[in-house]
């Protein structure tokens, strides 16, 4: 039976990867990762608690319920009880116990979810009148007919396609995502999926409901099957859906892979916990390829916010078991914060190696005043500025929508793009397509920070990445693609700088050698993300930036000042990204420089960082997967087993150098990358080699000789002394007490009977209570008032038992001992 109950539960699971509806007015909900192999059931019928399910598609990870209880966590007190007996020896509590089992667990609490924000700009109004003061370009004359006789040739007869300037710009000729030749070829994202993560998608519009896919679609925020737009604003996600795969009819316009499937889920209409967003990011990934998320924290230039564990381990399982195997693909929009100063590396999402973090241009190719700046940003493609805006799908039966912007409305064209290269070769990994994006991406003709990525032969971008999206390249490009090997790693140790940050124009540098060796052994041939987990202490976070070098001499500027963060906290293990060093080697001096860029009262310090290098393995044979990621990834800070370094740099302007040679990879498609005429020049920054770092000592003892080091680091000798120490100081303090107390006692019991001396011998009765030869001494009642409360003498300790006779008054009911009223048998 019991073997039955386990099928049951685990078919279950495979036909409706959804939880089970929550009510969190009325229940606590745990998150709880468990030991393979063990049984749910035994765990919450150890915990009493009721068990809810599987989480998602995290293996070994399940859901478990009790009534509220505000402010109590059941899992965690019953963890340090189970402690605390232990650390008592109780009877039975050495015995296996469920929580034993317990690998992680997670109270889910709502009211500490930071929101997640919709990326799109403008209310419509605004919008609307910006469009009605478009600057006068006249269209083409040529190209305008040549988008009639295009929509004639393919059968298109939506109504705004020639508003859709994004699909085909007849007025400014080549601004577009140059995709009408891919439909040419009957190339329309047949077979591919791609699921909006948003609020919501109107599955009964007449420009979506035949490419609806409802068995990869769920409503997390309302717990139902389909995810429509219930609240007034839950238009986001219906609009976002139209760009990707609006029907090809008689209805608005067409999406880039008007043949693609388009599922909804609904996430953005209310706070959901981080579990239902984790199950929201695996969502049926069998079926589910591509996941456009068009959002995330605050882009007010103050957040500095990212998913918590539980998402971190969906985003890690998507890529590693999502499409059979080939891995999830995650499109993130870049953020819309340009104008507060943000930037997308303080967002967690957008600056995750496992996203694809896309950023905007108008329709004239110009960067518009929201996108973000980001050495995590891979590509941008068009979106709303320059008077205009996306044209597409809005709810409603019937409804189009000529507003739509921002980072919010690029995110899902490269998505539909995606869909497009999928048709072309099903067999694409995850990886490979960040490479095919950052390998035919076309430079955009703005100036902007461009420098030359010798290894990979590309230039790259803080504001454009590696340039915009090109659909026919990357289609192409697919086509004959052989898949990258395995993804391999390499962690350098922790650099341990915990050294004033200068301020002004004078940075403090850190420089860690990485070797071919390294490399070696970690199985890495050559790079793709680099990412920096930094911890600086600062009085105000946004005057901190800091840039990352690379042996070739790229510069990642992974941080920048950010005006509105007020926030005293600085980084604390926070993990910055950076795909400007693509295909290089890794091998040489990385150095992170990091700046105070304001003279004033605030200052801060550096205190340590690590270095990460992402990329393709040498040997696919020997690769494995990396494990899913914890919240003590960054815990090993006392590991000093590296020399570190530091030096206050000037940083240098960047000066144009010869550009090399581009590599690449055998049987890559060179020749379908599309070709630019760029008058620039490319340029690079002086290399990290030209930064001298003097170490502050090479000194590994804490004390002189003869003192033992233990073979120990100079950190770890300062707590083995230290503790001895402290041992040392505890028990001369133990003994010294232990003497104080036999003085004390010997004296108190030298006295006959255990009488006082008397003071004042003065009383009312002419009687001397205590003195020797009394038949009833008074003891208990003179402790009681020495020690009442009140008293200054109250915390001081004595020597002698109490009584547990009660003592007797004289005939007044009272006894008076310098001036202190004894109460008799009753009072208080």
């Amino acid at each position: 039976m019991m073997k039955l109950t386990r099928a049951l539960i685990a078919i279950s699971s495979i036909l409706s990867p959804v939880l089970a509806a929550r009510d969190y007015d009325t229940h606590d909900y745990y998150a709880v990762h468990l030991k393979q192999g063990v049984r749910p059931e035994d765990v919450s019928s150890a915990l009493d608690l009721h068990y809810d399910g599987p989480l998602g598609k995290l293996d070994d990870h399940h859901i478990f319920r009790t009534h509220r209880q505000h402010g109590y966590d059941h899992i965690e007190t019953a963890r340090k009880e189970l402690k605390w007996r232990r650390r008592k020896r109780e009877a039975g509590s050495d015995e296996p116990h469920a929580l034993d089992h317990v690998l992680l667990s997670q109270k889910q609490e709502l009211h500490k979810r930071f929101p997640l924000v919709k990326r799109n700009v403008l209310p419509p109004l605004v919008q609307e009148a910006r469009l009605q003061r478009r600057q006068g370009e006249a269209p083409v004359d040529a190209a305008v007919q040549k988008g009639i006789d295009l929509a004639k040739a393919l059968e298109i007869g939506d109504p705004i396609f020639q508003e859709q300037w994004h699909l085909y710009n007849h007025v400014q000729l080549g601004h577009d995502i140059n995709v009408t030749g891919v439909w040419a070829q009957g190339i329309t994202g047949k077979n591919s999926t791609v699921s909006i993560v948003d609020d919501g998608l109107d599955m009964d519009s007449d420009d979506l409901k035949d490419n609806y896919f409802a068995e990869g679609s769920y409503d997390f925020n309302d717990q139902r099957d389909d995810p429509k737009p219930r609240l007034s604003d839950d238009r986001h996600g219906t609009r976002c859906a139209g760009e990707v795969a609006a029907v090809k009819n008689d209805v608005c316009g067409v999406g880039v892979a008007y043949d693609s499937k388009v599922a909804g889920e609904r996430i953005l209409s209310a706070i959901i916990s981080d579990a239902d967003e984790a199950v929201a990011m695996n969502y049926a990934f069998e079926k589910n390829h591509i996941y456009s998320c068009s959002w995330g924290p605050p882009d007010d230039g103050t957040a500095m916010e990212g998913p918590g564990v539980l998402i971190r381990r969906a985003m890690v399982n998507g890529v590693q078991k999502g499409r059979q195997g080939l891995g999830s693909i995650y499109v993130f929009a870049i953020g819309n914060g340009a104008a507060n100063d943000d930037n997308c590396n303080f967002d967690g999402y957008t600056n995750s190696i496992y996203s694809v973090s896309v950023g905007g241009i108008d329709r004239k190719g110009l960067h518009p005043y929201y996108s973000e700046k980001c050495s995590a940003q891979l590509v941008v493609t068009y979106s709303s500025g320059s008077g205009d805006a996306i044209h597409t799908t809005d709810v409603g039966q019937n409804k189009c929508y000529n507003s739509h912007g921002g980072t919010s409305a690029a995110g899902p064209l490269v998505a539909g793009i995606y869909a497009l290269m999928l048709e072309v070769n099903p067999k694409l990994g995850w990886r490979d397509f960040q490479w095919l994006t950052a390998l035919t991406a076309v430079k955009v003709e703005n100036p902007g920070d461009w420098q030359l990525n010798k290894a990979f032969g590309r230039e790259f971008s803080h504001q454009y990445g590696y340039g915009k999206a090109d659909a026919w390249a990357l289609v192409e490009a697919a086509k004959t693609w052989k898949n990258v090997k395995p993804q391999a790693w390499y962690y350098s140790p922790w650099q341990h700088v915990k050294h004033e940050v200068p301020q002004g124009d004078q940075g403090l540098a850190s420089t860690v050698q990485v070797t071919a060796e390294m490399l070696k052994g970690a199985n890495l041939e050559r790079l793709e993300h680099v990412t920096v987990t930094m911890n600086v202490e600062h009085m105000r976070r946004g005057d901190l930036s800091v840039e990352l070098r690379s042996p070739s001499g790229m510069v990642s500027h992974l941080a920048t000042h950010r005006r509105n963060d007020n926030a005293a906290a600085g980084y604390v293990d926070w993990t910055f990204m950076s795909v400007a060093h693509w295909a290089e080697s890794g091998i040489g001096n990385w150095t992170v420089v990091v700046k105070d860029t304001l003279v004033d009262d605030n200052k801060g310090s550096f205190t340590d960082w690590r270095l990460r290098l992402w990329g393709e393995s040498i040997d696919a044979s020997k690769q494995s997967l990396l494990p899913l990621p914890t919240d003590h990834d960054d815990d090993d800070h006392d590991r000093e087993d590296a020399v570190v370094g530091t030096t206050s740099v000037a940083v240098p302007t960047e000066t144009g150098v010869p550009a090399g040679n581009p590599t690449d990879h055998i049987d890559r498609p060179v020749n379908a990358k599309p070709t630019t005429t760029s008058s620039s020049t490319p340029t690079e920054t002086s290399p990290a080699e030209s930064l001298p770092a003097t170490p502050t000592s090479t000194n590994s003892d804490f004390l002189p000789r003869p003192f033992p080091t233990f073979g120990a680091s100079k950190r770890t000798q300062v707590w083995i002394y230290g503790a001895a120490v402290l041992i040392v100081i505890f028990l001369a303090a133990l003994l010294g007490y232990y003497l104080y107390q036999r003085r004390k006692r010997a004296r108190w019991m030298s006295r006959d009977d255990y009488g006082f001396e008397m003071v004042d011998h003065d009383d009312a009765d002419g009687a001397v209570p205590g003195v020797v030869g009394g038949k009833k001494n008074r003891r208990a009642g003179e402790l009681y008032d020495a020690f009442a409360e009140g008293s200054d003498g109250e915390d001081e300790p004595f020597g002698l038992g109490e009584s547990s006779e009660d003592e007797e008054g004289d005939e007044h009911g009272k006894e008076r001992y310098r001036d202190v009223e004894v109460p008799k048998e009753g009072e208080k």
